[in-house]
């Protein structure tokens, strides 16, 4: 796969580079009215595909579950 040159950035590039380096959102939201706080939101994400992901034991457990339970594949 050819990277797009200098300046343009294609979707392709970008859902690799999130795949393989991986982003992690943390945000915090408040909605408030006149002041007064109404709804809080604490939002924490990490997207990164799954290598990544236990790279840096985030899912390890879960990955090593479903590792175990699959079933070989035939062949």
């Amino acid at each position: 796969m050819e990277h797009a040159s200098k300046g343009n950035i294609t979707l392709v590039d970008v859902l690799e580079r999130v795949l393989d380096k991986g982003v992690v959102v943390d945000a915090d939201l408040v909605i408030s009215i006149a002041g007064i706080p109404l709804v809080g939101v604490n939002l924490r994400a990490a997207v990164a595909g799954m290598e990544t992901m236990t790279k840096y034991g985030v899912m390890e457990e879960w990955d090593k579950e479903i590792r175990a339970t699959e079933e070989p594949c035939p062949g």
